[in-house]
């Protein structure tokens, strides 16, 4: 049952039903977009710490938003988060997977294996840092590149389980939801992120 069939069935006001039906979506709808503005820019960072690439970040977490608004808006916000993040991982295999085929397609083209020696700079390292210079800032601006590279190093689920529960700040039940798994499998990810990264970071972190 949607949320309109709910309000319709539960109606029971002298006032006209399809008015207040028109304010409960419009309010819903201000809802998600209060929800999806909250969203974007910690979606935009596990994006690129995933696909390490802007252009594309933008694009997995454009789609994510469409999908999420168009398929389940009328569903409770409480449970937007965890469908979100489900759609976006799944946005972002999928654009993984089409670049690994590309990649091999694209290696039997002369042109392409030429290009491809030139190394691409990362748009990552090429942004300018708005912060003020200063020694203090240079170590905390380095010990975050140190991890996010070693958060892209990690397997895909063990990455999305440490992401969810610190940048997003999920519990295990709604980290289970967006994983579409067990809590237990969500604690086990979780567990071998932190264990990778302590060994990777060493003392920075």
């Amino acid at each position: 049952m949607t949320v309109l069939d709910t309000l319709a069935a539960n109606w029971t006001s002298a006032e006209d039903p399809a008015k207040n039906i028109e304010g409960a979506v419009l309010d819903q709808a201000k809802q998600l977009d209060r929800f999806l503005v909250d969203i974007e820019r910690r979606a935009f960072r596990i994006a690129q710490i995933a696909l390490r690439d802007v252009d594309d970040a933008l694009d997995a977490v454009q789609d994510a938003m469409i999908k999420l608004a168009s398929r389940y808006a009328a569903r409770p916000p409480v449970e937007w988060r965890p469908l979100f993040h489900r759609i976006l991982e799944n946005t972002i295999r999928d654009m993984q997977r089409r670049r690994a085929i590309r990649r091999r397609v694209m290696a039997w083209v002369p042109q392409w294996r030429h290009d491809a020696e030139i190394p691409e700079e990362d748009p990552v390292d090429l942004a300018a840092d708005p912060r003020p210079h200063g020694a203090d800032d240079a170590m905390r601006a380095q010990a975050f590149e140190r991890l996010e590279e070693s958060l892209h190093r990690l397997p895909p689920r063990q990455r999305q389980a440490f992401v969810l529960r610190n940048l997003e700040g999920l519990d295990v039940a709604e980290t289970a939801a967006a994983m579409a798994c067990s809590e237990g499998s969500v604690k086990t990810h979780y567990s071998r992120a932190v264990h990778a990264l302590r060994a990777r970071l060493g003392e920075v972190w």
